[in-house]
């Protein structure tokens, strides 16, 4: 499958790198253009934020709509961001209490990456790789295959338990298959995060620190549910958040069903303050906004 080669390297330095996002600067900045769609918004040396295609993985900070700046449960949002930088061969990382990488031993690591497209924040969504890559030369586009993908962080923190597999439509087929079987065998053999994910078993929601600091869900969900309960000045009755979900209209097909519908489908709340989603993360498809 077609994917356009863009080699370069990763700097961390100045920035807060997570488990599914790190700022990538081509050897030749130019080969951005090369992108069909949406720009990729890049600084003044070329340098664009990614994000990590077809993962998800713990939020270390967002920041909801109208509310302050969330973390997920910090040991397994920690662990991503560790992991992504370790498999990059940095080393010596050292941050700052808001997350900004102050010092590492490398000034960069070398890498490329496959992309097809940006995000709506201009973020590249990529697969993202380390070293030199043989798929062919920067700025070319390539085919890329599941082989191809075994070699990216993007599957390595799948197999790791420590990301969520989150597919949107233009992921191609073979490769969400295989990341989605790579996310039900760390899942079976409750790796990382899956020791306590509570995205399919339920979650009761007594305040937003059941978010924050102890329960264990889908980065998507928490999203939505963070949104909420700050526009919801906290109070944390669910009631009102099916409507809510209809509201933020996030499309998705669900692939064992085949049917095209919103994400309040596929979310249960219950009880008053439990909720849960009713499908395995690796059964859905979100639409790009």
């Amino acid at each position: 499958m077609p994917m356009l080669l863009i080699k370069g390297v990763y700097k961390i330095t100045g920035a807060s790198p997570d488990g599914d996002s790190v700022r990538f600067y081509p050897r030749d900045p130019g080969e951005w253009d090369l992108l069909r769609g949406r720009s990729v918004h890049r600084n003044n040396t070329g340098g664009a934020q990614l994000r990590l295609d077809g993962i998800d993985t713990l939020e270390t900070h967002y920041r909801p709509l109208h509310g302050p700046e969330l973390h997920q449960p910090p040991p397994f949002a920690g662990a991503a961001a560790e992991e992504l930088l370790t498999w990059l061969r940095f080393e010596d990382v050292q941050r700052d209490d808001q997350g900004i990488v102050t010092s590492c031993k490398q000034d960069s690591q070398p890498g490329y990456i496959l992309t097809r497209n940006a995000d709506v924040y201009g973020r590249c969504v990529a697969l993202a790789g380390r070293g030199d890559s043989d798929l062919g030369n920067s700025g070319t586009w390539v085919d890329v295959d599941v082989a191809a993908l075994k070699q990216t962080v993007n599957y390595h923190q799948l197999t790791e338990g420590l990301a969520y597999p989150t597919f949107y439509r233009n992921l191609f087929v073979d490769l969400r298959e295989a990341m989605a079987d790579a996310a039900v065998r760390a899942r079976t053999a409750e790796k990382g995060l899956w020791q306590v994910d509570k995205t399919e078993s339920g979650v009761k929601i007594d305040d937003l620190s059941s978010l924050t600091d102890s329960s264990v869900v889908m980065p998507k969900l928490f999203r939505r549910l963070a949104d909420y309960l700050i526009l919801n000045d906290g109070d944390p009755s669910l009631a009102g958040f099916p409507a809510y979900l209809e509201q933020r209209d996030d499309r998705l097909f669900i692939i064992s069903s085949g049917q095209s519908t919103g994400f309040g489908t596929v979310v249960e709340a219950t009880n008053g303050n439990t909720v849960k989603l009713t499908h395995h993360p690796e059964d859905l498809v979100f639409d790009e906004k």
